[in-house]
C-alpha cells in the first residue's frame, strides 16, 4: 500500500491497496467529498449517447479527467463533465449506477479497494486481477505507462555521485543514508526494504509533506516522494527504478461503465493512455499545481502536442 492512501483508508473506513495518490498542492485523493461542477461539449457521435466523465476531488485527477473529456470530444463524442466529486467510495457507486461513464483511476489502488487481500504488484498482474474483481457492468481500458505511486527518490547530485538508477543500487550506501517519508513509512516499509532489496538505512526521519524539501536541503539522502509530485521537476530529483515491484503498480487507467462506452470512445481513451507517461504527467502537474494554470488549458495543450486534440 502507498502511504497516502493508507491515511485515506482510515478516513473512509476502507481497506485500500496501493495509493491513488495526490500531488503537491492537492487534497487527499479519496478523502472528503465536495461539490461537482459540470459542463458538456462535443458534437455527438456514437448513437447519440452522452459519455459522462467524472473525477475525484484533487488536481491530478481533474487534469486527467479533462484530458479524457477533450480527447473524446475531439472524436465527436458527446461529453458531460462532472469533476471534483469526491472519494472513490462515492465515485465507484456512481459509475455502477450509470451516473458516470468514465473515470480516471489508478489500477493498484482500485484493486485494493475491490480486493484488499490481493497481492498483485506488476501492471499486467494488477489489471488481470482487476478484470476478475470488477462486476460485469464495469471494465478497464488500456493502462497508461504514467504512474502516480510511491518511490524512493534522491537528488541528481546523489544519483550521479553514487551511480544510482534503481533501489537495488542503494545496497552499498544505505547504511550511510538517512531516509525520509511520512511518519508511518518506517513501520510499513522497513522490513520490506530488508527482505526485498537487502537495505538497512542509517536513520529514518518523519519528513511527511516536506520530504522533497528535506532531500534538497540535504537533511536526508533518500526520500519517499510520489512520482508525479511537481517538486521532482522543481528540485531535479531522481526517482529510482523499482525492478522488484516493492511498490505496487499505480498506472493511470480508464475505469468505464461498459454500456456507455463504444468503440469510438474506447479508442480515444486508449490513444490517451498510449501517450501518457510519468515524466509527462509530472510536467503537466507542475503547470497545474505550481504554475497555477487551468487544468483544462493544460489538458488541451497536451492533447494538441500529442496529435489527439
Amino acid at each position: 500500500m502507498t502511504t497516502r492512501l493508507l491515511r485515506t483508508v482510515a478516513a473512509v473506513g476502507l481497506l485500500l491497496g496501493a495509493a491513488a495518490c495526490s500531488s503537491s498542492g492537492s487534497s487527499n485523493p479519496l478523502d472528503a467529498s465536495s461539490g461537482s461542477s459540470g459542463s458538456s461539449g462535443g458534437s455527438g457521435s456514437t448513437g447519440g449517447k452522452t459519455v459522462v466523465v467524472g473525477s475525484a476531488n484533487f488536481p491530478e485527477n481533474v487534469l486527467l479527467a479533462s484530458i479524457y473529456s477533450q480527447a473524446l470530444k475531439a472524436k465527436g463524442v458527446k461529453v458531460e463533465e462532472k469533476f471534483n466529486i469526491g472519494s472513490r467510495e462515492v465515485l465507484y457507486g456512481q459509475l455502477q449506477n450509470g451516473s458516470l461513464t468514465v473515470l480516471p483511476e489508478y489500477n493498484g489502488a482500485l484493486l485494493g479497494y475491490l480486493d484488499a487481500k490481493n497481492t498483485a504488484t506488476g501492471t499486467e498482474a494488477v489489471n488481470a486481477a482487476l478484470q476478475k474483481a470488477l462486476p460485469s457492468s464495469l471494465g478497464i481500458l488500456d493502462s497508461a505507462p504514467a504512474e502516480d505511486k510511491d518511490s524512493l527518490s534522491v537528488t541528481q547530485e546523489t544519483a550521479d555521485k553514487y551511480q544510482l538508477k534503481s533501489i537495488a543500487d542503494l545496497s552499498a550506501k544505505a547504511g550511510e543514508f538517512a531516509i525520509g517519508g511520512p511518519p508511518e513509512f518506517k513501520s510499513r516499509r522497513e522490513q520490506q526494504f530488508k527482505d526485498i532489496y537487502g537495505l538497512t538505512f542509517k536513520e529514518w526521519k518523519p519528513t511527511g509533506d516536506t520530504t522533497a524539501n528535506a532531500l534538497k536541503d540535504g537533511s536526508i539522502q533518500v526520500g519517499n516522494v510520489f512520482t508525479t509530485d511537481p517538486k521532482i521537476v522543481q528540485f531535479k530529483l531522481v526517482s529510482l527504478a523499482d525492478p522488484k515491484n516493492l511498490f505496487s503498480s499505480q498506472n493511470v487507467t480508464p475505469l468505464i461503465n461498459k454500456a456507455g462506452v463504444d468503440a469510438t470512445a474506447a479508442g480515444a481513451l486508449n490513444a490517451v493512455s498510449a501517450k501518457l507517461d510519468t515524466p509527462g504527467l509530472t510536467q503537466l502537474m507542475k503547470r497545474v499545481s505550481v504554475d497555477k494554470e487551468d487544468p483544462s488549458a493544460v489538458a488541451k495543450d497536451w492533447l494538441k502536442s500529442n496529435g489527439l486534440g
